[in-house]
């Protein structure tokens, strides 16, 4: 796309809060803008929750919808871009795509969904069929829910990282960690998961490991989320769903492009994003996840050696430039160069 697109970006940025310097919604504007291209950002749910009586989103989202809607369609209407990005599909509804298409008819409408399991969500399902493409950080068959609903076109792309904070970081003691999960308290909770429960739950009675956000521990956000990841040894990466292919939470992302070895629940097809013993290791079960920390921690020359070219690659391959360069591919030709690429 040699000529500078106007592209309008509404996603969750979570501009109240510290952790919006890491969310995904930022490196996507960052790599937009960088491409050359001009985007105006809507912030959605900030949106709601300013023009709202009540702290409570949910109530929020009722009491503000309407008045939310006529801003972002008159933003819609004098900023007339060429391309729209719904990158997210909460609190909006397909109603309001469809208003917004009512004033940017020239647009291209894309929606993105990084979240797993959208065949026990139809809202999202609606809003992504009143889109001309759908991008999602997981294939196999959760891309092809979208496409079974009749979506046109349908593509994997991953999870981005932003190499400008996301590095290897010189940090304190107070980050030092053997181990460390990044997290919600629910992760420590039953769920769907009973294999990432219980890691979890053996790693919070360790010495040497910090699970952030559970077990005492506080969450920890903005830089020091980065800080937390590059202090660490070795990161977990577990996702609620492991037999998707291509499917990981943008936590792998995280850890590996802090420089920080990983130790990454296998999920299909995952050696096209980041190779076995190069990049990180994987494991299947929740023995050999310990049985490897232990190896690894033991060996500080081959985890060192593997994290380092875990970054690098990461770096290269999923920085916020190269991975809008792919989205505004497949706006533009229907396809993007990728060996993981996958296109419904």
């Amino acid at each position: 796309m040699a000529k500078a697109k106007r592209i309008f970006v509404i996603a969750d940025f979570k501009d109240e809060s510290a952790k919006s310097v890491r969310m995904q919604p930022r490196m996507w504007v960052k790599g937009l803008i960088r491409l050359g291209h001009d985007v105006q950002r809507f912030s959605y749910r900030n949106m709601m929750l300013q023009y709202s009586f009540f702290g409570s989103k949910r109530i929020a989202l009722n009491f503000a919808r309407k008045k939310i809607e006529h801003i972002l369609v008159e933003q819609l209407k004098r900023y007339n871009p060429d391309i729209v990005f719904i990158l997210g599909l909460k609190y909006i509804d397909e109603t309001t795509v469809l208003a917004m298409r009512n004033v940017a008819r020239k647009a291209v409408f894309v929606s993105r969904d990084d979240d797993p399991f959208p065949d026990k969500d139809l809202n999202r399902i609606a809003i992504a069929k009143q889109t001309d493409i759908l991008i999602a950080t997981s294939s196999g068959r959760f891309l092809k829910t979208y496409k079974d609903a009749g979506i046109s076109l349908c593509a994997f792309i991953p999870n981005v990282c932003d190499p400008d904070l996301q590095r290897k970081w010189d940090v304190g003691q107070e980050w030092q960690a053997d181990i460390i999960f990044t997290g919600k308290p629910e992760h420590t909770r039953l769920d769907r998961n009973d294999q990432r429960y219980d890691l979890i739950r053996r790693l919070g009675k360790m010495k040497g490991v910090k699970v952030y956000g559970a077990f005492g521990i506080p969450r920890v956000e903005g830089i020091d989320y980065f800080y937390a990841i590059s202090g660490a040894k070795i990161g977990l990466s577990i996702n609620i769903a492991n037999d998707v292919r291509l499917y990981h939470s943008d936590r792998l992302t995280n850890y590996i492009s802090c420089g920080t070895f990983t130790l990454a629940r296998r999920v299909p097809d995952s050696d096209l994003l980041f190779e076995d013993k190069v990049h990180l290791k994987y494991f299947e079960t929740v023995d050999e996840f310990f049985e490897l920390a232990d190896w690894y921690l033991k060996h500080k020359q081959q985890r060192e050696k593997i994290a380092m070219a875990g970054m690098q690659r990461a770096h290269n391959e999923f920085n916020c430039e190269k991975i809008a360069r792919h989205m505004l591919n497949l706006i533009e030709t229907g396809t993007y160069d990728a060996p993981w690429a996958e296109i419904l």
